[in-house]
């Protein structure tokens, strides 16, 4: 797989680990910043990682930020991403399991270069279960943001 990775100044001391972990498993990394400490936007990285996945250049992507909220939080504004912030395996392997996760978002002040390592292990390997009940919660996601597109409510 090819995975979009994209850090603000918070996350960026995280960056290293994230780009060889995600060597290390086979995988391609496209590195969409940021690539220094200096102050950046992390909206504007959420939105460089969400494109690239929506526009086919990535399967998936990975943001870091201080916390990890704020950036999943920007790219869940993008139509077809579904972001969520992980810190522990079990949410970074379910998450894509039954939601189809498609960015995992993780907070460089909140875990260490090891638990990143694990997380991002655990959100690459999985995959969604394709099962009825996920499949029509996804559904429903859809028709929610189609509706927000018309401007209507529920």
């Amino acid at each position: 797989m090819r995975i979009a990775v994209g850090c603000d100044h918070a996350g960026f001391p995280l960056k290293s680990v994230v780009l060889e972990t995600i060597r290390r498993l086979g995988h391609e990394a496209l590195d969409l910043g940021t690539s220094s400490s200096e102050p950046v936007d992390y909206p504007d990285i959420a939105e460089a990682v969400g494109h690239a996945v929506l526009d086919g250049r990535c399967q998936r992507g990975i943001l870091v930020c201080g916390s990890g909220v704020g950036a999943a939080v920007a790219a869940n504004k993008l139509n077809g991403i579904r972001s969520g912030v992980c810190h522990d395996t079990y949410s970074a392997r379910q998450a894509v399991e039954h939601d189809d996760v498609n960015v995992l978002a993780l907070g460089a002040r909140v875990i260490g270069p090891a638990l990143a390592e694990s997380l991002i292990e655990a959100y690459l390997q999985a995959t969604f279960s394709g099962e009825a009940r996920h499949a029509r919660r996804l559904q429903k996601i859809a028709e929610i943001e189609a509706r927000s597109r018309r401007g209507g409510a529920a």
